[in-house]
């Protein structure tokens, strides 16, 4: 089971990612944009530099929904490797069945 602490850390930058998605793209697509007038591009700039750093998406960190372990995830059951072959195992995924041979 991973920290508490750190699952929880992940929450508020998803949420927060969420929140502030919106308004990251308009300033993004206006920083981006080469029409526009070179100081709108970089007041763009400069605001899009001011946001948090967890209101970025890259920030949030795909985990476990069963133990919150951060590496080995399957993005198809939102579960870690540990999670999906013990529930695999125990009949539990439709269709999954642990090979043997």
């Amino acid at each position: 089971m991973a920290k508490k602490s750190s699952i929880e850390k992940n929450a508020r930058r998803a949420k927060m990612a969420k929140a502030i998605a919106p308004r990251r793209a308009r300033l993004k697509s206006l920083a981006r944009d080469r029409d526009a007038a070179p100081e709108d591009r970089f007041e763009a700039q400069l605001k899009l530099a001011r946001l948090p750093r967890n209101s970025s998406a890259t920030r949030v960190r795909n985990r476990c929904q069963l133990s919150g372990r951060p590496r080995g995830y399957y993005r198809k059951f939102r579960l870690s490797r540990i999670a999906v072959r013990e529930l695999a195992s125990a009949g539990q995924i439709p269709g999954m069945v642990k090979s043997s041979w």
